[in-house]
């Protein structure tokens, strides 16, 4: 009966496994797929961005049975030395990276992750997937072999991939309810993935950086917050100008993998945009720091925000953005610019703020 039952198995996997060429397509293309997802994600904060993120998971299921597929078609070429060939150093090195994305990713989801100094764990999970694309796009030049006609079969080709598209989706809502099951540090995870980071005031969350920023301390006594641009009347103020007399609770949720709700206090961005008259065809809001980085929001959004001098009772702390931090809610965490010193209003949006993110801070 045994030996009967391991004979199904085996057929129903040969009948599950595509043609080789089909499989290093589909493996490229996974890992494309769940990168985009994976940096799509990091917009979405609110409940109708969940099917983003549960079709990174369900992709990256997905992508670990292609890849025992494709090792057990190569695993021979990997363990006799003497079928080494020049390109086989990258194939180890694309591998290792698979299984580091796809380790890490399982630990996270699962709550079980080491506390590292300077950055966040999930950092590390994010990482490991950008090298694995730069990887991939080079094992795919090296060993380029385009689809056949002959590798698609219409009807099985559809039922091969449905059966492992439903089989990664149907494990996500397993893996789900083990975490509830067992009580997992995982299971305390919000829509985003992000764990709950508990308490009060600057030392209850990470004092985390958008890639490069990490600027000096800023003198409050010389600090000036400039607004301007497609405005009556521009103004600058001083720190001490500043009257934070609005309070407001709201979710912070950062894309390295952690959320805290805090009470932010500061001056409304509508009070400075009263004081200086915008234009009528002013649509958009910029926020600028002092490394450089900037982010835009539509006005009525921005009308909203706050810039933050406190939160939870005590003064902003400069690694968390002092002397004003944007606040922006339904915003993720590299939204909220840090040590803002210029308010622009514009009257488009700012496109190259995407390039920004990823150059301020380099002197």
């Amino acid at each position: 009966m045994a030996r009967g039952g391991s004979t199904a198995v085996r057929r129903a996997i040969r009948w599950l496994r595509p043609p080789p060429r089909l499989v290093d397509w589909s493996i490229f293309t996974a890992v494309m797929l769940a990168t985009a997802s994976g940096v799509f994600s990091f917009l979405g904060v609110r409940p109708a961005w969940v099917p983003v993120f549960w079709f990174h998971r369900v992709v990256g299921l997905t992508l670990i049975v292609l890849l025992a597929f494709k090792l057990s078609r190569v695993r021979y070429r990997l363990t006799r030395t003497s079928q080494w060939q020049a390109s086989t150093a990258l194939s180890i090195a694309t591998a290792l990276a698979a299984f580091g994305t796809i380790g890490t990713g399982i630990m996270w989801v699962f709550g079980y992750v080491p506390e590292l100094p300077l950055i966040q764990f999930l950092t590390v999970h994010v990482a490991f997937g950008l090298v694995l694309v730069v990887l991939m796009v080079a094992h795919q030049r090296t060993r380029f072999r385009a689809p056949r006609r002959v590798d698609f079969d219409r009807r099985r080709t559809t039922m091969q991939y449905s059966v492992m598209l439903v089989a990664g989706a149907v494990t996500y809502r397993l893996q789900e309810t083990v975490n509830t099951a067992l009580n997992t540090p995982g299971e305390d995870r919000r829509l985003t993935g992000s764990r709950e980071k508990k308490g009060s005031g600057n030392g209850s969350f990470p004092p985390t950086a958008w890639v490069a920023d990490d600027p000096d301390p800023v003198d409050q006594s010389a600090y000036r917050l400039s607004v301007q641009g497609a405005v009556d009347s521009p103004v600058e103020l001083a720190y001490d100008d500043i009257d934070p007399d609005t309070s407001t609770e709201v979710l912070l949720d950062c894309t390295s993998g952690w959320y805290t709700e805090q009470e932010w206090r500061g001056i409304e961005v509508g009070e400075l945009l009263d004081l200086t008259d915008p234009d009528g065809d002013a649509t958009h809001v910029r926020f600028v720091s002092v490394t450089g980085y900037r982010w835009s929001l539509p006005i009525e959004e921005a009308r909203d925000a706050l810039l933050a001098t406190h939160v939870g009772g005590e003064r902003l702390s400069h690694g968390h953005g002092a002397p004003l931090r944007l606040v922006a809610p339904g915003r993720r965490g590299f939204q909220w610019v840090k040590w803002v010193e210029r308010v622009d209003v514009r009257t488009r949006g700012d496109p190259a703020q995407w390039l920004v993110t990823l150059i301020s801070g380099f002197d």
